[in-house]
């Protein structure tokens, strides 16, 4: 039986989106893209990687997909972007259509959340998801979540979309199994979620 790992980069104030270039996500005018590069260390990389070796897969939404597909097997070869094309890639959308643009990308179909957990019992290696907001809070929602990796800055930006917002988030319980602060003064908590909700 695998895990499904989220690894997401936030903010003190909770932001998620564009961590990663200016024009990551620019929807609702957010104008703060790549605010992640101001942070980023080798104690982050190390986390990452733990998740992604030696056998993981990769989980994905429809806008982080689409971003991730436009962006990385443009980039100059590197570990990284070798490692995101290689993997088996598996998409959560009800509008996107087959065949994916990117290799090794196959569709989870209309029944997204029973795709994860049938994944979740027949695949050894981690399904591991990057960003991808909506689909995390419906896994966590039906306890489908096994380890969260925040990657929080230090930075407050006052807007954007975020992990968790006021509404829409469904209870859950964490337990801090791990925590390390970087040099640059962000913070590495490692979360594993509890068998149930709260109220569940």
């Amino acid at each position: 039986m695998g895990r499904v790992v989220v690894l997401e980069h936030l903010t003190l104030d909770g932001v998620m989106q564009a961590p990663g270039h200016p024009d990551e996500d620019p929807r609702d005018g957010f104008a703060h893209g790549g605010w992640a590069n101001r942070a980023q260390d080798p104690v982050m990389q190390q986390a990452m990687g733990a998740r992604m070796s030696p056998a993981w897969s990769l989980l994905l939404g429809r806008v982080t997909y689409q971003r991730f597909a436009d962006y990385w097997p443009r980039q100059r070869p590197n570990p990284f972007t070798e490692a995101l094309d290689r993997v088996d890639k598996y998409v959560a959308s009800t509008t996107l259509r087959e065949p994916l643009p990117w290799q090794n990308s196959a569709l989870l179909g209309e029944e997204a959340v029973r795709a994860v957990a049938a994944l979740r019992e027949e695949r050894p290696e981690n399904l591991v998801v990057f960003g991808s907001g909506v689909l995390v809070r419906s896994l966590m929602g039906h306890g489908l979540v096994d380890e969260v990796v925040l990657l929080v800055h230090p930075l407050v930006l006052g807007s954007g979309r975020r992990l968790f917002p006021e509404t829409g988030t469904p209870p859950a319980e964490l337990r801090l199994v791990d925590a390390t602060a970087t040099r640059t003064g962000a913070v590495v908590a490692v979360y594993r979620t509890a068998a149930r909700p709260p109220g569940g």
